[in-house]
């Protein structure tokens, strides 16, 4: 159970802060929710603590973690297959709904291979920026540094 003030992590929304645990009546049935306020953009979302596993809320990686991240996206090898934009879109969407911050660093690493051999569509150049957003907020959190230092260190990479 997460406890009031703690960072979590909710699929394609990022960081943010568990604010409060709150029971709601919903058609007769009382129910318990962790009310948590993105840091990205203030939205405030409602989580039924049953099963905010199953939904994907999990806790920041560990430092362990943040090394394995950097090493996905360090890997230049996996150039990404050659498929129409909108089924890569489709794919890359799946990988960020799961929540899992490898699949979000695959993605990332993914588009910015791409990017060097092509022109992305526009929707993938969206899918680019949400990704990277997503790996900045939860790394500076994890590794304790600003989000620029970790913007930094990304571009050190891809560039």
């Amino acid at each position: 159970m997460f406890k009031i003030g703690q960072l979590a992590v909710y699929p394609a929304h990022g960081v943010g802060r568990i604010e409060s645990v709150e029971d709601r009546d919903i058609a007769g049935q009382l129910y318990q929710f962790y009310i948590m306020r993105i840091i990205d953009n203030e939205m405030i979302i409602m989580i039924p603590t049953n099963n905010a596993s199953s939904l994907g809320l999990r806790d920041i990686i560990s430092p362990q973690q943040v090394k394995e991240v950097f090493e996905i996206l360090k890997r230049t090898g996996d150039t990404p297959e050659s498929r129409t934009w909108n089924r890569r879109y489709r794919e890359y969407m799946q990988k960020i709904k799961t929540g899992s911050i490898f699949e979000v660093a695959q993605v990332l690493r993914d588009l910015f291979l791409l990017k060097n051999d092509k022109e992305l569509s526009f929707g993938e150049r969206k899918m680019l920026d949400t990704a990277r957003n997503l790996l900045i907020k939860e790394l500076s959190v994890a590794q304790h540094a600003s989000e620029e230092k970790i913007a930094s260190d990304l571009d050190e990479i891809f560039c």
